[in-house]
C-alpha cells in the first residue's frame, strides 16, 4: 500500500513541477523565446538550461516511479554542463536573475548544489539504487520550487 502512494506522489511529480518551469512563451518579459533557449537579443543559457532541465527531469520523475535507474542516469546526460554555460553567461551578461539580483552569488551557490545533486542522483540511478533515486528526486524538486521561489519573477 505504501510503495503505491510513494509511486503515485512520483509519477503525479511531472504534473505539479510544469507551472514552475519557465514556459517558453514567458520566459522573457520583452522579447520572444524560442525553444532552443535563443532570443530575439542573442542567447541565454540559463533558459537553455531550464528547458533541459524540464525535459530531464520529466524523464527522471517517470524512470524513478518505474525502478528504472539506467533511464534515471541517461536522462541526465543532457544536463553535463549546462551550469557552466549559465554561470558563464552570468560573467559575460547574457544572463540575468530575474528576481533578486543582487543575490547573484546566492543564486550561484544553490545552482552549484542542484547540480551536485544531479551527480548523485545519476550514480543512484547507474547504481539503480531506488530509495536513493526517490530521496534526490524529491530534494531537486525542492530545489527547483525554492530557486524559483527566490529568483524567477
Amino acid at each position: 500500500m505504501k510503495s503505491r502512494l510513494i509511486v503515485a506522489v512520483i509519477a503525479a511529480l511531472p504534473f505539479m513541477a510544469l507551472p514552475m518551469v519557465p514556459s517558453v512563451s514567458s520566459a522573457g518579459h520583452d522579447m520572444h523565446w524560442h525553444s532552443d533557449g535563443v532570443s530575439e537579443s542573442g542567447p541565454n543559457p540559463l533558459i537553455s538550461e531550464m528547458l533541459i532541465l524540464d525535459h530531464a527531469f520529466q524523464q527522471v520523475v517517470s524512470a524513478v516511479a518505474l525502478g528504472d535507474g539506467a533511464k534515471v542516469s541517461k536522462a541526465l546526460e543532457a544536463m553535463h554542463g549546462t551550469m557552466e554555460k549559465t554561470h558563464e553567461g552570468m560573467h559575460e551578461g547574457t544572463v540575468r536573475i530575474p528576481k533578486n539580483a543582487h543575490r547573484e552569488k546566492e543564486f550561484v551557490e544553490m545552482d552549484k548544489k542542484f547540480h551536485l545533486n544531479l551527480e548523485r542522483l545519476a550514480d543512484a540511478g547507474r547504481s539503480n539504487n531506488q530509495a536513493k533515486m526517490l530521496s534526490l528526486t524529491k530534494v531537486l524538486l525542492e530545489g527547483c520550487v525554492n530557486c524559483h521561489r527566490e529568483f524567477r519573477k
